[in-house]
């Protein structure tokens, strides 16, 4: 994400800045709870709030002293709703989200000020601030007057070794926090027990999220460790965390107490074969898990060889992501096994594992067990004629498939009539990806006249790129009739880097149908060339219909 530019802490305390509260509701909008009842006058409401446009001079650090709670009663009341009205609002609000609002050094220490006036305050997210570094020091000793904080976001805030240590003291103050987030600051490594020392006798942490953290197997084996003292922790997110694979052992352990876990992420985490061993063992308590994603691990590969028996016991799992395993033939015929045991399950991920193609026949024909599934993403696994066949006859018994990625998978070229009477029979379908899949022109007037028929009416998102052997024919029976897919917002016909080809007549067939596409926004057309008369014609399309349509394409020859 595109952060602020830096500027010297002189330079903000000398030139005029724009109020924190102003530049935030050009952004975003600071949400609070609904109000469960109008006749109790301390509830909270969503309120639309219109920036004034003023600015404000940017607060020194020591403007909190004034705007604490040592001030005389009448005065705080009369700051309190000076700053209410500021906002437009006549209650505290409970949620301030500053996420992504390009706060500068001032913005941080005028926030501080203000955090006294904020007592009922429960989620604070100042996350992808690059100036929140270096100054969450200042926030420590206001802590206290938010002790109702349940959710704190600090993710990509550029923290200092100094910040975690000081925001070890500051969580002390926040009793009842339930989630907090501090992804993607790599100083949270090597200092994680400085951080969550506070927890280590107990808390109602709900969440925790360190995503690429730079996590040590150290604070690996700490995580461990304190997991026992969780007991209230449903969503652990660990992800990108390389060096942790060491301490899966203490981690696995750990796991053990956490009966109420919902959520466990490992993406990206350095685990082994032998990991899947040391995770099943803590799978027999995990009977509430909703998710487990164990992607992007690819030494994973011939863990699963060995039938691991207590995965079969995740009996409420909705979400299993095993995409870039090295998943190995053994590996498959042992999920075959599991997978279908999942009755619950809804989104299944299975992609960038080439080794299935020729052993997933028996796996892909069982995901018929599987009526609840809503995503299916198995692009790029190398899938055979006779395993995408197996495939095709068990995704008609789907009937709430939302999503359905086969992309890179070149079998699927001149043989997409296999899936027919999927197409025809997929009434909840919303996302259709078959790039690089080599289609051919009949599939092209095959998928034409499933649309033409009234089906895939839900679709919302087409890909079709990279399929660069389909001809004009091709794709002018298909822009003749895309117009009839009227939820479709975004459609990609891109060709492969290294083609570039003339755009056909078809161009025209496109930008009508476009005209009858009410919610269509983009279009990717990457390497057709437009001659000069259809660039002119779409720079008319564009002036008669405005910005609100992004075509992508190669430009004029």
């Amino acid at each position: 994400m595109s952060q602020t530019s830096k500027k010297s802490s002189s330079d903000e305390e000398t030139k005029p800045q724009t109020s924190v509260v102003n530049k935030f509701f050009r952004g975003s909008t600071l949400r609070s709870s609904k109000a469960e009842s109008r006749k109790e006058s301390n509830d909270l409401k969503m309120t639309d709030f219109q920036p004034s446009g003023e600015t404000q001079k940017p607060a020194p650090l020591d403007a909190a002293k004034p705007l604490s709670s040592e001030m005389e009663p009448g005065c705080r009341t009369e700051k309190n709703e000076q700053f209410l009205r500021k906002l437009g609002k006549k209650a505290v609000d409970r949620c301030l989200d500053l996420n992504n609002c390009r706060l500068t050094t001032a913005d941080v220490r005028e926030m501080v000020a203000l955090l006294p006036f904020l007592p009922d305050l429960e989620k604070l997210d100042i996350s992808w601030n690059d100036f929140i570094g270096g100054t969450l020091h200042s926030m420590t000793e206001p802590m206290h007057h938010v002790n109702k904080l349940k959710s704190l976001r600090l993710g990509s805030c550029r923290l200092t070794t100094d910040d975690v240590r000081a925001l070890g003291e500051a969580l002390k103050a926040i009793p009842d926090l339930e989630e907090l987030n501090l992804s993607w600051n790599c100083k949270v490594g090597g200092n994680l027990p400085l951080i969550l020392q506070k927890f280590q006798a107990g808390g109602k942490i709900r969440t925790l999220e360190l995503v690429d953290c730079a996590l040590t197997s150290e604070d690996g084996t700490f995580v461990g460790q304190l997991l026992p003292m969780l007991q209230s922790l449903e969503v652990l997110d660990l992800s990108i965390n390389r060096n942790i694979g060491d301490s899966l052992n203490s981690i696995a352990q750990g796991l053990k107490s956490t009966s109420n876990l919902k959520v466990l992420r490992l993406q990206s985490c350095g685990l082994s074969q032998k990991s899947v061993t040391l995770l099943d063992a803590a799978f027999t308590n995990l009977g509430e898990l909703r998710e487990l994603d164990l992607s992007c691990n690819k030494e994973l590969g011939g863990g699963f060889e060995d039938l691991p028996a207590q995965l079969a016991m995740l009996e409420c799992l909705e979400v299993l992501d095993l995409h870039q395993c090295s998943l190995t033939a053994g590996d498959v015929v042992s999920l075959t096994q599991v997978i279908p045991l999942f009755s619950s399950l809804q989104e299944l991920d299975l992609s960038a594992n080439k080794k299935m193609g020729s052993s997933s026949e028996n796996l892909l024909s069982r995901l018929r067990f599987l009526p609840a599934l809503k995503s299916l993403q198995i692009n790029n696994c190398a899938l055979e004629r006779e395993t995408f066949s197996a495939l095709a006859e068990a995704s008609i018994h789907l009937p709430a498939l939302e999503v359905f990625n086969l992309s890179w998978n070149k079998c699927v070229g001149g043989n997409l009539k296999l899936l027919l009477e999927t197409l025809k029979l997929s009434m909840s379908l919303q996302v259709l990806r078959l790039s690089s899949c080599s289609l051919v022109t009949e599939d092209m007037a095959l998928l034409a006249s499933v649309i033409q028929t009234g089906h895939l009416a839900r679709l919302q998102k087409l890909d079709l790129s990279y399929n660069d052997g389909i001809c004009d024919a091709g794709w002018a029976v298909f822009c003749q009739n895309v117009w009839l897919l009227k939820e479709l917002t975004e459609l990609d016909i891109s060709l492969r880097p290294s083609t570039f080809r003339d755009c056909g007549q078809w161009f025209r067939h496109l930008l009508w149908a476009v005209t009858r596409l009410p919610e269509i926004t983009e279009i990717g057309m990457k390497r057709w060339v437009l001659s000069p008369s259809l660039e002119e014609e779409l720079e008319c399309f564009g002036q008669d219909h405005g910005s609100s349509i992004h075509f992508d394409h190669g430009g004029c020859q």
